[in-house]
């Protein structure tokens, strides 16, 4: 039993100091909260390194814009309401892939958008005479065009400045782009306009390709 107990006494400190180790190394992972505005709108993100030179980020962000009169229509006096909704759940990881190299980052991960859509609604501003018959506005109606790219995106970029803050706050820039789906588009016309609701057909077709959302952000960083 004393020989148990002699050999209990000079393991035990290694196996327990090395438990605190392991605790420490964990503990003192980096971890960050993050306000970040660019072209996908406002958002924050919540950023972890897992290991070194490897961390991941999991957030949101939102785009909600509304502005009137951006286009006009030659030889027509219309209004337009143009609107632009995009909101976002994303899961991102940076690589640091240079030793002491930590003001570049390969980025790379997912989002889905619960909702990213685009309208424009195009509204006559005259009375519209027809022989001897004149109709007004709203007899006319207006017409919507409405563009959908709801789902799941892919994303990839590059990061630049410090991942993470050396004391407490800093600032760094994402560059990238996500590859949204395919974008699903109407048309809807209301009054005479509504023979313009067979165009959507012709509408998808000619966006089916614009599926790049390009990303430029700044990122405001407080580490714990």
């Amino acid at each position: 039993m004393k020989l148990l107990a002699v050999a209990l006494s000079l393991l035990l400190p290694p196996v327990i100091s090395s438990a605190q180790n392991n605790a420490d190394t964990v503990a003192k992972r980096p971890m960050a909260m993050q306000l970040n505005v660019g072209t996908q709108g406002i958002g924050l993100a919540f950023n972890y390194e897992v290991i070194n030179h490897l961390s991941f980020r999991a957030g949101i962000n939102a785009i909600p814009l509304k502005a009137n009169d951006v286009f006009k229509i030659s030889g027509v006096n219309s209004t337009s309401n143009v609107s632009a909704n995009f909101y976002n759940i994303h899961f991102l990881a940076d690589y640091t892939p240079f030793e002491n190299q930590e003001w570049f980052r390969l980025v790379g991960g997912l989002a889905y958008f619960l909702k990213a859509e685009g309208n424009a609604r195009i509204i006559p501003s005259d009375d519209y005479k027809y022989g001897d018959l004149t109709l007004t506005e709203e007899q006319i109606g207006y017409v919507d065009l409405t563009v959908d790219w709801k789902g799941l995106a892919p994303y990839i970029g590059i990061g630049l400045l410090r991942n993470f803050p050396k004391n407490k706050f800093n600032v760094n820039l994402d560059f990238g782009t996500y590859y949204l789906t395919k974008p699903d588009a109407d048309i809807v016309g209301t009054g005479i306009l509504s023979g313009n609701s067979s165009q959507s057909e012709q509408l998808r077709d000619n966006i089916k390709n614009y599926r790049w959302l390009p990303i430029l952000q700044v990122n405001f960083n407080y580490k714990f």
